[in-house]
This record gives structure tokens, sequence and C-alpha cells, in this order.
């Protein structure tokens, strides 16, 4: 089957699920099978790229493998790597996704080889083995066995399918439980470990020997993928690359017991990280504080201007109202006064007309002898 090619492979422990003696030994140290403790690379098969296209996901991370036991039927090992930083509660689901793919693929293979021998009493179906390795910071709390994910368990237990994953949480292990399997993997394993300053520091306390040892075991073939690994998981953590560079060159020269001279530097470097994050801190802090008091003082001074300028205007407002109140009010009384005035003399003339003597007619409007004169004309 042609080889399909996913996108890079930016995943550290990808790449060690890829590498046959890294695999064995993530079996030996972690999976509690006895019979997978003595297996080799040559009865190891990969086809993990039989199966991920399935996936529309596109499940770069994950692998399955077909392990030839000795005298037995295959065993088919399912890997999932979780690194998400949140726990997948997918993953009984998925794995019986994989279990089901699997599966059917192997009875289409046996078909092949003998045309209708799944259907007979003696076909039997390969055990699978289902991994899930976790290095996140929170606490795995997903279903181990998928009926726990299934509703209305407890009515209907004996129809749902009931199987468990192995769970590897590297939460779970120490460094002094990982130096204990004393192979390359366990090395891997505790760089992995890693996640902040604080546990950079304990690699201190990795013994002498233990580095020795691997120093004088470890294949020149694996040293590569050591240093692709190393070099991944350190950059996770923001190690700097002239760091980096330099611990790569001492796997390189099989010194390993000088791949870790960096971490005096780095802590020194670590505490001026910390104390300038602090007096930024501090800084910022302080900028508030001012900014808040002149922001206050400026406020103030803005205020009262505005106060002013809204007073004026107010003042200027109501002197207009008032000024218009005032002018409707005297036009009132001024139209009042015109109105009364024009009467008198349409008063006058009407009087004059009916032949009344200009002294009479005085006496009744209160005109002078004058303003009567005047109408005559």
């Amino acid at each position: 089957m042609a080889k399909v090619i996913h996108k890079a492979k930016d995943n550290a422990f990808k790449a060690i699920f890829d590498e046959p003696e890294l695999f064995i030994e993530f079996l030996r140290d972690f999976v509690p099978v006895d019979m997978l403790k003595d297996i080799t690379a040559t009865e190891i098969e990969d086809m993990t790229e039989r199966f991920l296209p399935l996936f529309q996901d596109n499940r770069d991370s994950d692998t399955v493998k077909k392990i030839k036991l000795k005298g037995k039927e295959p065993l088919f090992v399912i890997g999932i790597l979780e690194h998400e930083s949140e726990v997948n509660y997918r993953t009984s689901f998925k794995i019986l996704q994989y279990i089901t793919l699997v599966l059917t693929e192997y009875e289409k293979d046996a078909n092949k080889e003998h045309e209708g021998i799944s259907k007979t009493k003696s076909f039997k179906y390969p055990p699978v083995l289902p991994l899930v390795f976790y290095d996140g910071a929170d606490n795995w709390t997903s279903e181990i066995n998928y009926i726990d994910k299934t509703e209305l368990r407890d009515i209907f237990y004996k129809y749902i399918p009931k199987f468990e994953y192995e769970l590897i949480d590297l939460n779970k292990y120490s460094q002094e439980d990982l130096v204990a399997y004393n192979d390359l993997l366990s090395l891997i394993m505790i760089i992995d470990k890693i996640k902040t300053a604080e546990d950079i520091e304990k690699l201190k306390d990795i013994p002498d020997s233990y580095i020795k040892d691997l120093s004088l075991n470890v294949p020149e073939y694996l040293l590569k993928i050591l240093s692709d690994v190393v070099t991944l998981l350190l950059t996770k953590i923001d190690v700097p690359k002239e760091e980096i560079k330099d611990v790569t060159e001492q796997i390189y020269k099989r010194r390993l017991n000088e791949m870790f001279t960096w971490i005096e530097n780095y802590s020194v470097q670590e505490t001026r990280k910390k104390e300038r994050e602090i007096g930024r801190e501090q800084g910022i802090e302080q900028g508030i504080e001012q900014g808040i008091e002149q922001g206050r003082e400026q406020g103030i001074e803005q205020g009262i201007e505005q106060g002013r300028e809204q007073g004026r205007e107010q003042g200027r407002e109501q002197g207009r109202e008032q000024g218009i109140e005032q002018g409707i009010e005297q036009g009132i009384e001024q139209g009042i006064e015109q109105g009364r005035e024009q009467g008198i003399i349409e008063v006058a003339r009407k009087l004059l007309k009916m032949g009344l003597k200009e002294e009479q007619i005085k006496e009744a409007t209160n005109l002078t002898i004058e303003k009567i004169k005047e109408l005559e004309k």
C-alpha cells in the first residue's frame, strides 16, 4: 500500500513510537503484560499509515502496530498520544473506532488468504491493546472503560462493549521512578516532565551513574533521535536556542553527563527574567497609581473649567429666556396701552361727527383740546 504523507511530525513522542527500539522500551517500562517484555524490533510492523487516513481529524500523533507474538496469533497495539492541555473525553470512543477499523482490516486480510474463513467457528479475532500516553498538566479524568461513557449502562450493561485502555499518565511517575528504568526512553520522559524552571533544577539530582550507563549503551543511530526529541521538548519550555545547541552537541559526542551543564546558566537567566518581570509589574503598578493621581488632578481642573463654561452657558440661556419673557410682558402691556389710546381716539371722532363741542368731548375722553382739534382735520 502506498505510504501516505501527513503534515510534518512535530510531536516528540510520535518520533519515539516510530522507532522500534524506543517503542519496545515503552512497552517494557509502562505496560504490565509479561509477554511483551522480550519482543524484538523484527517482530513489530508499523501499520499506522494504513489507518490514519480513515480518520477525518487526521490523528498524526497516533500509531498502530502489529506485533508477531512467538507461537501465537498477532497482537495489535493502538497508541494514542494526548499532549493537549485539556483532557480528551472522547478517548474511549475514539479507541472503539480504532478497534473496529483494525479488526475489520484483519478480517479482510484473512478472507483474502482463505476465502470465507471469518464465517467459520474456528476463526478468532486478534487481541487489541489500546494505550493512551498523557503528559498534560491537568489530572486525567476521562473514562477508562467505554461502558462508563454510555447512557443507561446499568440497564443495558450486557449489551454494551466493555473494554479498558491502558493509561500511561506521566504525572504519576517521579523522576526517581523514571531513573530506575535505566534506559534512553526514561531520560526522554524525565525531560518531558519539565514544565517550569523549578523542574529544570531537579535535573541536577539525576545520578551520575545513570547518565554514564546511558552514554555507554545508547546505539549510535539513537543519538540522532535523542537529539531531535530533546530539541523539541526543550523548545516547548522556551529554553534558549544556544543552550539547546550545546545540549545536542554533547549528545552527539556521547557526553551525556555534560548535557545539563547549561542549567546553572539557565537558572541565573531565569532569576534575572523573574526579577525583570517583578520590576516590570511594580513599574506598571506605580505607573497606574501615578496615572490615577494625575488623572484625578486633571479631572478636577477640567471639571472646574467645564463647570464654569456650563455655568456661563446656562446663565446666557436663562438670561435669554428671562429677556424673552419680559419682552413679551412689556409688549402685551404696550399693546394694551396702545389699544386703549386708539379706542379713545375712535370714540372722540364719533363724538365730533355727532356735533358735540370740544369741551364736551374733552370731558368725555380726557383728551386735550389740541388732540381733539387734530382729529377734526
